[in-house]
């Protein structure tokens, strides 16, 4: 019996690391799968141009991360200050895949009044890349 608990517990252990090393990521790797489930490669220009026009509940994505994702931005409503989003000035930023869902649904809710489809997101990740150092 004690061996068997034993062996439940690693076995408990092992999945919860192997569900760790599978939600890290890179922003590299989100790019790839969002343009992968989109069915077409990702656009910057275009990932530039939804980020900063008003969508349909009056709000962009600028209006709370800044027009430039390389600085702190404020939420629109909470004042609330927000990191960078480019990869590049926020290395913690698109490294948890869960996470990225989660705001990604939460803001284009707030934003277009809907979900981001995998193109909208692929597209915005490209341009986020294009940022540098």
């Amino acid at each position: 019996m004690h061996l068997l608990k034993s062996g439940l517990r690693i076995s408990a252990l092992l999945g919860l690391a192997w569900a760790v090393q599978a939600n890290a990521a890179t922003p590299a790797d989100m790019l790839a799968q969002y343009s992968a489930q989109a069915g077409q490669a990702a656009q910057a220009a275009r990932g530039q141009t939804f980020f900063t026009t008003k969508q349909g509940k009056e709000w962009s994505c600028a209006s709370c991360h800044s027009a430039s994702p390389t600085v702190e931005g404020k939420h629109a409503s909470t004042g609330k200050v927000i990191s960078p989003l480019a990869p590049a000035f926020n290395p913690d930023r698109f490294t948890d895949l869960a996470k990225t869902e989660k705001w990604f649904r939460r803001n284009c809710n707030d934003v277009v009044g809907r979900e981001c489809s995998a193109a909208e997101k692929a597209d915005v990740m490209a341009w986020l890349l294009t940022f540098k150092r």
